[in-house]
């Protein structure tokens, strides 16, 4: 019986002992350092943005302006095409646009004065035609019945009596017509005409614009892919460059530690190359989905462990950093962190 209850005491020692150092080795198995502080350090690479440039448009580079290694700014052109065919497009549609525009202005203006003043002319002498004809219609028809003039000379003056008519209904109808100006459909086709035109010219203006390839922000020359004298198309890369910033940091942690993290809290980051000047960040992404620890984490501890991917803004960034570039990540203490928000 005794050796019975000296083999359960000893083996709940044994117990006590192993689940002490489960305990205490868990925060670093999980990433912790400085336990007594409740400092959490972080294994990650930093992570900068590439970006490969091209031109919207085909044609034949006429000159390459940055090398490999520049570094430019916004706005900056670096490369341009030849620009004489999209100069030349512009012009065609420029002198499209002047002459739609014209003919609106025409419609819309309508006649000239001395256009309604012509007819008006046109008008009276018509009236006046048919005045004489009716005049000579009813002398044939009183000299009709003394057999004076013949049926044919009667009809004759019937037959011009009808046509001074028409004549004068004709420039009647001419008249009214340059008095009342262009028709609103006219107008609205000559204006969608010219809308369609102007469109084209925006177009053509856009297309010389993009004959230069420029930069939408800071950055570095890695690659510089083409030379004067190639010949393009949209789809071909011309120059790859590494952004200046948005520089981040690519680190993971644990599931059981994400209720201790929050996104804009503040961090450190610390390079290899220079441990003793820290960067300043702040925790700007928590994936939503868990993943399994990927190899290029310095933990082989937690290979197995199911983590959560975070993105952490370095505010201070400078050349130091470099793309994959291995760092530890310091995430201070709740307390601490709240004092240093507040």
């Amino acid at each position: 019986m005794k050796k019975t209850l000296v083999i359960l005491a000893l083996a709940l020692v044994i117990a006590a002992g192993v689940a002490a150092t489960f305990w205490t080795d868990l925060p670093v198995r999980l990433g912790w350092s400085g336990t007594e502080a409740g400092e959490m350090t972080l294994y990650g690479n930093v992570d900068i943005r590439q970006v490969q440039l091209g031109f919207r448009v085909s044609g034949r580079v006429a000159a390459m302006k940055v090398e490999e290694g520049d570094t430019v700014h916004r706005s900056q052109v670096l490369a341009t095409l030849d620009a004489g065919p999209y100069e030349d497009s512009v012009r065609a549609a420029e002198a499209q646009v002047a002459g739609l525009k014209a003919t609106l202005d025409k419609l819309v203006a309508g006649p000239r004065p001395a256009e309604i003043d012509q007819a008006r002319a046109v008008h009276d002498e018509r009236t006046a035609e048919l005045l004489l004809a009716q005049q000579a219609f009813d002398r044939a028809r009183q000299l009709r019945p003394s057999d004076a003039i013949s049926q044919a000379d009667l009809d004759q003056a019937a037959a011009n009596r009808a046509a001074a008519t028409a004549r004068l209904a004709s420039a009647r109808e001419s008249l009214r017509l340059l008095e009342e100006g262009s028709r609103a459909e006219d107008i609205a086709v000559a204006q969608a005409n010219l809308d369609a035109a102007e469109a084209s010219l925006a177009g053509a203006r856009t297309a010389l614009a993009d004959t230069e390839l420029k930069t939408a922000a800071d950055a570095i020359v890695l690659s510089r892919v083409r030379e004067p004298g190639s010949i393009i198309s949209p789809s071909d890369t011309v120059y790859v460059l590494s952004l200046a910033s948005p520089v981040w940091v690519r680190t993971y942690i644990a599931e059981p530690m994400l209720g201790l993290i929050r996104p804009g809290m503040q961090v450190e980051v610390h390079s290899d190359g220079a441990p003793e000047r820290p960067y300043a960040g702040r925790i700007g992404f928590i994936s939503p989905v868990a993943e399994f620890t990927p190899k290029s984490v310095e933990t082989p501890e937690l290979r197995t462990d199911l983590v959560y991917r975070l993105r952490v803004i370095i505010d201070d960034a400078d050349p130091g950093l470099r793309q994959g570039m291995p760092v530890t990540v310091r995430i201070p203490a709740a307390g601490q962190a709240e004092r240093d928000d507040g």
